[in-house]
């Protein structure tokens, strides 16, 4: 399952190490069950029914893939009302496992928390937490986006409800098996929630309900913003297998995260089709390796450039340097106004004209304060116990998909249409179910210099 250098989409390009670090959006995201009341008002959510799932019956849940944001997410969906335990946990690390439990243990006292025997490491371990779920129980998926697509094929296999976070896949194969298994959770009734969070959070629902109304005119042009400081990658642990090396830094290689135009940019891409209400029919893009001297496979700065059917365009930028302007955030233009908002932007605002001053604001939020992490949750916890059709994977595969035909044009530097990109072949990491243990070979290895294959724009091959 090892790619040739030959034959690989990313062809090698020198590199070496850097020792500047950024703090990743998936480190742990603190919650408190003092919230849940106010985000459960926020969600509308009504008073459980006897039924489907009532209030007095538990809801069990499986943790699959322990670190920073499934820990997170485990803490958002414990603190959702009614009773609830975390019966199950699952990761290839066992430290990380244990970690995750011993931090959840320390905020949710009061529920009963996963024994050992239902705490399972390994490639495996994914199947084992989800097999010891029932009828009406929660898989959290929170595994690198690599796996998404295997472990939520199984869960929906299994009947049961799922919670996965983005990104969805990291090539257009993974998407279309993650389409077509959401096809089979709405047979099934299965209730699927997905990680863009941002279309829970109340201040930027009612913004976009605003800009859909006409408030700014006919939305022109969109443009989503990722600029910060650089992307963290830690060092191979001594011991450490390739694979293992690899899984501990998902972020930093492609074949795990689909790249950092798709998985730390796709809240905002979502944001910016969400303001149009259309998926892109085209994308042509740049992007590259500039300052970046870590071992490992991301560009640095990226930039694609989308058309909508209509004409209009969505550009999504990113950027993870130091010493550059930073931005996080979404920019609407439309025919009379413009708003800034979406993920980084916890105050949104509508503008009259397109210069975003003060003096101009048209509106702003002035409601109560929303979680969003909690709100997907409660809003998830509150389907599957009143049995209402609950399943966000087509539009959050789309999303998902946007994003990755984005990373297909700025890696090759051709112009990709949405019927090219969603007919690719292109695997990241071909044979990814036949991997058994951590000392498997990697789908990318180093050369004997220890650099990893880049892509290329102008070479690299995508679909």
């Amino acid at each position: 399952m090892v790619f040739h250098q030959a034959n690989h989409p990313y062809p090698q390009k020198n590199s070496a190490m850097n020792k500047s670090l950024v703090t990743s959006r998936r480190e742990f995201i603190k919650t408190s069950s003092g919230a849940v009341a106010g985000a459960a008002l926020a969600a509308g959510l009504a008073t459980p029914r006897a039924g489907y799932c009532a209030e007095e019956n538990t809801i069990k849940i499986a943790l699959v893939g322990c670190g920073g944001r499934g820990t997170g997410a485990a803490a958002n969906a414990l603190s959702t009302p009614g009773p609830v335990k975390l019966w199950a946990m699952a990761d290839v690390f066992e430290h990380r496992l244990e970690r995750s439990r011993q931090s959840l243990a320390a905020m949710h006292t009061s529920q009963m928390f996963a024994p050992p025997e239902r705490c399972f490491t390994g490639f495996d371990a994914f199947k084992h937490a989800i097999d010891s779920l029932g009828q009406g129980d929660v898989v959290l998926l929170a595994t690198p986006p690599a796996f998404r697509p295997l472990h939520f094929e199984y869960a929906v296999q299994k009947g049961v409800h799922v919670f996965m976070e983005k990104s969805f896949a990291v090539d257009v194969p993974g998407i279309r098996r993650v389409l077509k298994a959401g096809e089979l959770a709405a047979e099934k009734n299965l209730k699927v929630a997905t990680g863009l969070m941002s279309r829970h959070y109340r201040p930027l629902e009612e913004a976009m309900q605003r800009i859909h109304e006409g408030d700014i005119g006919e939305v022109i042009t969109c443009w989503a913003y990722r600029m910060h400081g650089p992307v963290g990658f830690s060092p191979r642990k001594p011991g450490a297998s390739e694979l293992a090396h690899q899984i501990a830094n998902y972020s930093n290689f492609t074949w795990l995260n689909g790249s950092f135009l798709v998985d730390w940019l796709i809240h905002n891409i979502d944001v910016c089709c969400w303001a149009k209400n259309q998926w892109p029919e085209s994308v042509q893009g740049m992007g590259g390796r500039q300052v970046r001297l870590e071992p490992d496979q991301l560009f640095d700065h990226c930039a694609a450039e989308f058309t909508f059917p209509d004409g209009t365009r969505m550009h999504a930028q990113g950027r993870h340097m130091t010493g550059c302007h930073d931005f996080f955030g979404d920019v609407i233009h439309g025919a009379k106004g413009s708003a800034v908002l979406g993920e980084g932007i916890a105050k949104p605002r509508l503008f009259k004209g397109h210069k975003p001053s003060s003096a101009n604001v048209a509106w702003d939020y002035n409601g109560p304060p929303c979680d969003q992490y909690q709100a997907e949750h409660d809003l998830l916890f509150d389907a599957i116990r009143h049995d209402r059709p609950y399943n966000e994977v087509e539009r959050s595969a789309k999303t998902c998909l946007t994003a990755i035909m984005g990373r297909m044009a700025v890696e090759s530097g051709k112009r990709i249409t949405w019927e090219e990109a969603l007919s690719a072949n292109m695997q990241l990491a071909p044979g990814l179910e036949e991997i058994r243990s951590l000392d498997d070979p990697a789908p990318v290895e180093p050369d004997p210099a220890g650099l990893y294959p880049i892509a290329i724009p102008g070479f690299t091959q995508v679909l």
